[in-house]
């Protein structure tokens, strides 16, 4: 990880995350999930699911949802918000990939209360 400017930091390739799956970044708030998508968009929550703590990092990743792997429950990659009927959500982080390289802010830009 190299630290960029305004708490962001550079956390490696693109290619290093697997499509469809996540990576895992150590932060003092807690863990932070960046998961890719089969589209290679990129999107980073807590690597907590609001319902039971499950690793959202460890679900598995469809469309731009990933459902946790303790009780299936889905959440929204683009929001952090559960689909219906489930309710609540996982923090969500800044993350942007410049020139194949992944960026992300330590600070939660989503109004979850669990933030």
């Amino acid at each position: 990880m190299n630290a960029l400017h305004d708490g962001w930091i550079e956390i490696g390739h693109i290619d290093d995350i697997p499509r469809q799956g996540a990576r895992v970044v150590a932060a003092p708030g807690g863990n932070i999930a960046v998961f890719r998508t089969v589209d290679d968009a990129v999107f980073a929550l807590a690597d907590r699911c609001p319902h039971k703590g499950g690793p959202l990092s460890q679900g598995i990743v469809h469309g731009h949802q990933v459902a946790c792997p303790l009780h299936d429950w889905r959440i929204r990659l683009d929001t952090g918000q559960a689909v219906a009927p489930d309710e609540g959500c996982a923090a969500r982080y800044p993350v942007e990939v410049v020139a194949g390289l992944v960026r992300l802010r330590l600070l939660p830009d989503s109004g979850c209360p669990n933030a």
